[in-house]
């Protein structure tokens, strides 16, 4: 078996469980607040994640060399995940991941100012293709926009703000400092927000806790596994698998079914992304490439990122590429 194909079975394996944990985060969403669910979650992460925290022997303390953008990047993890599981909670699986799939757009568009990077024509394409694919998702006008759709759009674009924070601050952090920061922030604030939302769960609800907690950081560990062993151009595309196990889980079990809007808006959405994604992954490379190439699924703080453990073990694109500061030329 090629490494390439062993990273692509690595990367829809985590997306399949990644999928699963999303349903179990529905299920519950049903009876409780997303601040208590994505709560627990971190807090049963944690311990699971700190194993490999403690493998972090790079010198330095625990304090950020950028503390202004660290403190923004734990704020948009906190409110990308609220949002998605909001999200999740109220809205079809599948029209939550169509709108959470803009993030590869977004992150185009935040990269101009926050990266000084170049967005020639082809990529604007792109990108108004894909955000013409949200609108349609949304459909303003013919349908109420709700809570559930505000959530969404607020988890991709704080999930985008987050990854190119990531890209402009990333290489001068430590990996332990970018992991554990929206760890913390969402155990101190979510556990300070608990008080006026908090319902006593039974053991069995505590139950689907604990296993959004151990798929999370199961699907995270395969998602790495991934890119060790294939190129980033091959595995990043994989994360569109989700809205086929979000169609099935959502009829099997939520009675759900893909009205064409949200089929059309989808395939614009996931046409759009894949054209950025593998673009980006030919010849000369831009600021954002890591971005794109590593960014793979929307921070909860429920499990580790990709970019900060591949950069720890030496695997990152940056490593291969140096840190590129000339604007592709499109």
């Amino acid at each position: 078996m090629s490494a390439n194909l062993r990273g692509a079975l690595f990367a829809l394996m985590a997306f399949g469980i990644f999928a699963t944990h999303d349903v179990f985060v529905k299920t519950l969403g049903a009876s409780y607040s997303p601040v208590q669910i994505l709560f627990f979650s971190v807090l049963l992460s944690f311990p699971l994640a700190t194993l490999m925290l403690m493998r972090d022997s790079s010198p330095g303390t625990l304090l950020p060399v950028h503390p202004w953008w660290m403190a923004l990047r734990t704020i948009a993890t906190v409110l990308t995940g609220l949002g998605a599981f909001l999200a999740f909670s109220v809205l079809p699986l599948a029209q939550t991941y169509a709108i959470l799939f803009a993030a590869p757009l977004l992150i185009t568009i935040l990269a101009i100012p926050m990266l000084g990077e170049t967005v020639r024509l082809r990529r604007w394409m792109a990108v108004i293709v894909g955000l013409g694919g949200v609108l349609v998702v949304l459909r303003p006008g013919a349908t109420e926009i709700g809570i559930g759709h505000i959530a969404a759009l607020v988890a991709a674009v704080g999930g985008a703000f987050n990854s190119v924070i990531v890209r402009k601050i990333g290489a001068e952090e430590r990996p332990v400092v970018m992991m554990l920061y929206p760890m913390v922030a969402n155990f101190v604030l979510l556990g300070a927000a608990l008080y006026f939302v908090y319902e006593p769960m039974p053991i069995e609800h505590l139950g689907l806790l604990a296993l959004i907690a151990i798929f999370a950081f199961i699907a995270g560990r395969l998602i790495i596994a991934a890119y060790q062993a294939g190129e980033a151009a091959i595995i990043a595309p994989m994360q569109y698998s989700q809205i086929i196990w979000a169609s099935f889980y959502g009829y099997q079990y939520f009675g759900e079914t893909i009205d064409m809007p949200t089929l059309i808006g989808s395939g614009l959405i996931i046409a759009s992304g894949l054209y950025i994604v593998l673009r980006e992954s030919r010849g000369a490379h831009s600021r954002t490439t890591p971005v794109l190439r590593t960014r793979s699924r929307h921070e909860t703080g429920t499990y580790l990122r990709v970019g900060p453990f591949l950069r720890f073990i030496g695997k990152h694109p940056d490593n291969r590429i140096g840190l590129a500061k000339a604007n592709r030329q499109e």
